[in-house]
């Protein structure tokens, strides 16, 4: 589901406290109660294997790049959607090839989701100096809206700051006002294994089907601008998103194919 909205100061949504605990990446810790009343503070949940997630990351470190010495503070919220995002290090090498520059709050229990009600990634929160929400987006898009957002939040601290306008869009599906074109749903493994054409023998996992034997296949029908499988176990340098034509072979036993993903058709071209 996408959702956008600006929240008015007065409805006084105040940001939930991190959990005790929890491990992070780039900080020893962080607080929201240590980061009141210097910064906006915009936080993304995101998972390094959802397609989604990684088309929203460039702007995530746009707005770090641009803002973060004139008093934002981005966090990102790391919920993994798979079995083996849970693991700390296999994280930990996913934002290091990633090059995350900001923080990184571990939530392999969902703790985090759960404090904020979040409903998907990617799901961005942005709360002003004094811990109140103003602005939350789900999903992809509404990137002009969020960046003049955070110029707001931004100018309540320092009303002189001089900032630039928002970054352009990186791709035709990320314009204000696209018209987009219906794709295929993701797909979700094991319970939407029906979905697939398969070759050869796949057991069922907890969230994925393990190929039996080298030369099983997993076949996904699509219509969508890309498709990526999430892909772990043999035959696999590190777990997560590959790009495929829908189709997966393993060359090994012990592949596991945990889902299918699309990214977006871009938009028509007007005649």
């Amino acid at each position: 589901m996408l959702a956008a909205m600006r929240v008015p100061a007065e409805e006084a949504i105040y940001a939930p406290e991190f959990p005790p605990k929890l491990d992070w990446l780039g900080v020893a810790f962080l607080r929201m109660s240590q980061l009141i009343g210097q910064h906006a503070v915009l936080i993304e949940f995101w998972d390094f294997a959802r397609v989604n997630s990684l088309r929203t990351m460039p702007y995530m470190k746009g707005w770090h790049s641009r803002y973060g010495d004139s008093g934002l503070r981005v966090i990102g919220v790391h919920s993994p959607a798979y079995s083996f995002g849970s693991d700390r290090d296999t994280v930990a090498r996913a934002v290091e090839r990633l090059e995350v520059p900001y923080a990184v709050c571990l939530d392999p229990d969902f703790a985090v989701w759960r404090e904020f009600g979040n409903r998907g990634w990617p799901a961005r929160y942005l709360f002003d100096r004094r811990g109140l929400l103003r602005y939350y987006h789900y999903g992809e898009g509404d990137y002009v809206e969020c960046e003049l957002a955070i110029q707001d939040l931004l100018r309540e601290i320092e009303p002189e700051l001089e900032l630039p306008e928002p970054l352009d869009p990186i791709r035709p599906e990320d314009r204000p006002g696209a018209e987009m074109t219906a794709q295929t749903a993701d797909v979700a493994l094991p319970a939407e294994r029906e979905r697939l054409e398969l070759v050869r023998s796949w057991l069922d996992g907890p969230d994925y089907i393990e190929a039996e034997d080298a030369g099983a296949g997993a076949t996904a029908r699509f219509t969508a601008g890309s498709a990526w499988a999430v892909l772990s176990g043999a035959g696999v340098d590190e777990p997560g998103l590959y790009e495929t034509d829908g189709t997966v072979v393993a060359e090994h036993p012990g592949l596991r194919v945990h889902g299918f993903q699309f990214t977006p058709l871009p938009p028509p071209v007007p005649s």
